[in-house]
């Protein structure tokens, strides 16, 4: 192994709790799209793919998490807790808090995005899986994420229906605003959806899911943080 690899081991095994296997799985896991040159196919270089892979994984665990920690609450409960555990905000977060962020490979000049981190944290969880299994995945979310940095009490009082406050703001605002269906895609068994907010006509932000309200709430989450940025 080569010393920065050897240096990345270390600083993973902080964070993670334990060595990793196969290095270069985790290494992709923290390169961003920004820094590859063109011509490059970043679907397979950068952390997309394991992106999209990490966060089924993280939808699933967190899910029966929650299924096993309020056993008396309904359907509907369980839902809005999942989507404040796994929105944008609240991993972008728990990844800084965790310290990926000085270890994202990133370029800060050519790209901004406010979820590159918690994008960075679904795709490492990804790379567990790839390089360990699906049981160190789900133990590093439950005894790490769960167990070091999610406050569940202080989430069940945190409002994050960004849908629902994106339609509020284009009411006051007499904004007309669309959620639409962009573009669907089937991988394997999976189809996914390409959601875009529209506001008067104009394409405000966009999110992938394989969940279309999920999508929808991603892409809502978008689109409320820049026109809370630039105060339309």
């Amino acid at each position: 192994m080569l010393s920065s690899d050897k240096k990345l081991a270390g600083e993973l095994k902080n964070i993670l709790g334990f060595y990793p296997r196969n290095i270069a799985l985790y290494q992709m896991a923290l390169r961003h799209k920004s820094v590859l040159k063109s011509g490059v196919d970043t679907d397979k270089a950068s952390n997309e793919r394991l992106e999209f892979l990490g966060d089924a994984l993280l939808n699933a665990v967190v899910a029966e998490h929650l299924f096993r920690r309020f056993p008396y609450k309904d359907e509907g409960f369980l839902t809005k807790m999942r989507s404040k555990v796994v929105s944008r905000n609240h991993l972008n977060n728990l990844a800084n808090k965790m310290g990926l962020q000085h270890m994202l490979s990133k370029d800060t000049g050519g790209y901004s995005g406010s979820s590159i981190y918690g994008n960075a944290l679904e795709a490492l969880i990804g790379s567990i899986y790839l390089d360990l299994g699906f049981a160190r995945a789900k133990k590093f979310i439950l005894d790490r994420l769960f167990g070091l940095y999610i406050d569940l009490d202080a989430l069940e009082n945190t409002e994050t229906d960004y849908k629902s406050k994106m339609i509020e703001w284009a009411q006051k605002e007499k904004k007309n605003i669309e959620f639409k269906v962009m573009e669907e895609a089937r991988y394997a068994e999976d189809k996914t959806f390409l959601i875009g907010v529209f506001i008067d006509s104009d394409l405000k932000s966009q999110a992938t899911h394989y969940s279309k309200k999920r999508a929808e709430q991603i892409a809502a989450e978008k689109a409320w943080e820049a026109i809370s940025t630039i105060n339309l």
